[in-house]
């Protein structure tokens, strides 16, 4: 009863929070998430504590104490630029190109004159809640796999907010025939592999030099559908937002099932981890992502 009742009075305030700073300049809102993102970092210690414990496994003799802490305020900025970003989301779109610019988007096209749709891979890096609204008004069909959130309310106002970038939102609970039908008609349909989720079929691969709990749901999808994989990534850059599409995964298909599995698995992840070392300060290190070992394992 006290985490529901906890749950309503911060739901309220997101909702009065919602309409206050769609009165505010965009800038000023980004500077003031900035500012949130720098209070968490010093009143959250829980949460700071998991980011610099996972740079730590990431960067080990890599990274002094000193450039692992300034990462994580940076981190930690981020993700209030980000939040104060989706919810003025609306101030965005109506300057999209103002501030996002994308690269490489000829591949999309060329992936998609296959007519098996695209397998679209991004990651808990940059700002990726607003991949959607650029795919969409780029003239898209997008569909983004998503998984609910724990408070129904909240859940609710998070799907109406990811809705309102036009992209289909495919919930991980539902029936996957919607998730081939997205493909079969030649649409994007975009995937963040990137977290050790216990409720998903996952493999250890290499990720840091670490074995990494990684979901194979999109190399599965590709090789059932023929649907290439293309690797998109958001980077922030200073006041604007930088969209790269990568070249399609190569996929290797030998006939030995698992194996393919996990050379695909691990072709995803070493250019994921790859882009987190160019911009380590923008990636989730909130997320245990070591979190699931490997079985005898110490």
């Amino acid at each position: 009863m006290k985490h529901r009742f906890r749950r309503k009075i911060l739901y309220i305030l997101l909702l009065l929070l919602d309409k206050i700073v769609l009165l505010m300049p965009l800038r000023l809102n980004i500077e003031l998430g900035k500012f949130a993102g720098f209070l968490a970092y010093l009143f959250l210690p829980r949460y700071t504590g998991v980011a610099k414990e996972n740079l730590k496994l990431a960067f080990k003799g890599e990274k002094t104490s000193a450039q692992i802490n300034k990462i994580t305020l940076d981190l930690f900025k981020n993700i209030g630029m980000n939040a104060a970003e989706v919810l003025n989301m609306p101030k965005i779109k109506k300057n999209l190109d103002k501030n996002i610019y994308g690269v490489g988007f000829e591949k999309i096209d060329a992936a998609l004159a296959n007519g098996k749709g695209i397998i679209m891979l991004s990651a808990h890096i940059g700002n990726w809640e607003l991949l959607p609204l650029y795919f969409v008004a780029k003239g898209y069909t997008t569909n983004v796999i998503a998984r609910r959130v724990y408070y129904q309310k909240y859940d609710k106002w998070v799907e109406l907010l990811r809705e309102s970038t036009g992209a289909n939102i495919i919930f991980r609970d539902e029936s996957p025939k919607k998730i081939l039908r997205a493909l079969h008609n030649n649409e994007v349909l975009g995937i963040l592999p990137d977290q050790d989720i216990d409720s998903v079929e996952s493999i250890f691969v290499n990720f840091f030099g670490r074995p990494a709990h990684t979901p194979t749901a999109p190399v599965q999808i590709a090789v059932k559908m023929s649907s290439p994989m293309l690797p998109c990534f958001i980077i922030r850059e200073n006041h604007r937002h930088k969209i790269i599409v990568e070249d399609p995964i190569d996929l290797q298909i030998t006939g030995n099932k698992a194996e393919d599995v996990i050379k695909n698995t691990q072709a995803w992840s070493s250019l994921l981890e790859s882009y987190i070392r160019k911009y380590p300060e923008q990636w989730m290190w909130v997320h245990r992502r070591w979190k699931t070992r490997p079985k005898n394992s110490s």
